[in-house]
């Protein structure tokens, strides 16, 4: 995480789960062999196809460009996924994808001890919400820096007998 001092942004690093980082692998692999049938059709063409084919052309270019896309795409969910809390809002980046949640819309955050999950509410009836998924060490730091920014938000936690308890009420 880096530290914030008055004024500067705090990120914090996304948990990955070992799933999510198979399936990135996984995507990785798909991707070289797409890179790699692609080059072995495209010596091919070179060698016996009609090079003034607009088609092959373009078959090639696209298969291509997917190719690549598709690794950077995965590349970038591994190396930039993180919480970055400004001065004014809640920035989830997944890779290439971001999601900004406002502070000020913030109601609320919950720190569910047995589970080992920090959620952000964004309603007093717990409703509509994110999921926050960092490491557990930096919960703690994650709702300072929240709170500071924002010190209208509430915090609350439970513990996880008082979670088996309402999961046995439910």
């Amino acid at each position: 995480m880096k530290k914030s001092s008055s004024g500067s942004n705090a990120c914090f690093p996304y948990r990955l789960t070992p799933l999510f980082i198979a399936l990135c692998v996984l995507g990785f692999v798909l991707c070289a062999a797409s890179i790699a049938f692609s080059t072995w059709q495209f010596v091919d063409f070179l060698r016996n196809g009609v090079l003034t084919s607009p088609y092959d052309w373009l078959k090639f270019i696209l298969w291509y460009g997917a190719s690549i896309g598709l690794t950077v795409f995965v590349a970038g969910m591994l190396i930039r996924s993180r919480y970055t809390l400004t001065d004014d809002e809640l920035i989830m980046q997944l890779g290439l994808i971001k999601q900004r949640f406002q502070l000020k819309k913030i109601y609320s955050v919950h720190l569910f001890r047995g589970a080992k999950k920090l959620a952000v509410y964004f309603d007093d009836f717990h409703t509509d919400y994110i999921a926050i998924a960092i490491a557990e060490e930096q919960f703690d730091d994650f709702v300072r820096e929240l709170t500071a920014r924002n010190p209208r938000i509430g915090f609350t936690f439970s513990t996880a007998e008082e979670e088996a308890e309402f999961k046995k009420k439910k």
